[in-house]
């Protein structure tokens, strides 16, 4: 069965307790890193200036404390494969809107609308967050 390795941990440490509650179902089902959580100031507007962010601080999800956004990749890592990204997409919308404790409303970063018709949106695979 997969696990999360200590850096996933630490990183979903910083997360909201229902993005937690998800992802710690989800590995279950399909294994996958937490690259982020709560991201600070600093890396917030970083990945504004090099384009992989459209907001600055504090205005990401990201910036809450707890986070209510995560950053998570299929593992092992190929960015390039969309097809594992779309399937671990799967598997976590299933268990945020299936959870025993109460139904998880949660955007993905591949379907910002929640169309899930991807042509012609700026996509972020790796990207979930709390909706409000």
């Amino acid at each position: 069965m997969p696990r999360f390795s200590k850096r996933s941990l630490e990183n979903l440490s910083t997360c909201h307790p229902l993005l937690q509650l998800v992802a710690k179902e989800a590995i279950k089902y399909v294994d996958f890193s937490v690259i982020w959580g709560h991201r600070p100031e600093d890396k917030q507007d970083m990945f504004f200036r090099e384009g992989f962010s459209d907001l600055k601080w504090p205005f990401s999800k990201h910036n809450k404390v707890p986070s209510e956004a995560f950053d998570i990749v299929p593992w092992p890592i190929n960015w390039d494969d969309r097809e594992r990204f779309f399937y671990l997409a799967g598997v976590i919308l299933t268990v945020a809107k299936n959870n025993s404790v109460k139904e998880i409303s949660l955007r993905w970063g591949g379907a910002w609308d929640g169309s899930f018709n991807v042509k012609g949106q700026r996509d972020d695979l790796a990207h979930f967050e709390l909706l409000d």
